[in-house]
């Protein structure tokens, strides 16, 4: 089945403060114990997000100036500590399409890849004068262009870094590589076939 071209993510943003977020505050430990990825989109942030009665601690994603926002601003080493998939599973089932930061780490920008969720990168300052613009006017549309490497919105625009590999991949549709290895089953089924019978 063939995969989304994705050269362009737009949509409003979110800024989720902080460096060094590691992958346990985005999706903490507890909630793992899954059989499928559905529904951990209501955990996401979970400790820094609710007391333990469940009431809100008014974080940015909890703002309703925020509702449906897809992309997600944040610091730098976003994704670090433990490499699990949940993580980015967690944002995606959340409604995330998107995480700009100062940088990554690699396992889960990787990870996000196959979700064809890219992650990319500004400068300290970039992502300052974008944090500037989105809590000012939470309703401002964020554009994410792949194909010339540039975030834009609200009258400022900046280019992006980002793993090339990943980026191509977008691009191309070939961002799910589970996928692309089972669209390959029928080759295999015929090389088997024509081994057998040679």
């Amino acid at each position: 089945m063939p995969l989304e071209n994705i050269t362009h993510v737009t949509g409003t943003a979110v800024v989720v403060p902080g460096h060094d977020i590691d992958t346990d505050r985005i999706i903490p430990a507890r909630f793992m114990k899954c059989v499928t990825f559905d529904g951990l989109g209501a955990y996401l942030f979970h400790d820094v997000r609710f007391e333990q009665d469940g009431a809100s601690k008014n974080h940015p994603l909890d703002k309703p100036d925020h509702t449906g926002a897809t992309i997600l601003f944040s610091g730098r080493n976003f994704g670090c500590g433990s490499s699990r998939e949940h993580a980015p599973q967690a944002l995606q089932k959340f409604g995330i399409r998107a995480v700009v930061a100062e940088s990554f780490a690699e396992i889960f920008a990787g990870n996000c890849t196959t979700l064809g969720m890219p992650c990319v990168m500004l400068s300290e300052t970039d992502l300052g004068k974008f944090t500037e613009i989105i809590n000012r006017n939470p309703s401002t549309k964020i554009e994410i262009n792949l194909d010339n490497s540039t975030v834009s919105g609200g009258g400022h625009t900046a280019t992006f870094q980002m793993k090339g590999g990943a980026r191509e991949a977008l691009q191309k549709g070939e961002w799910d590589a589970l996928g692309q290895l089972l669209d390959g089953l029928p080759n295999v089924h015929r090389l088997v076939q024509q081994l057998h019978y040679a």
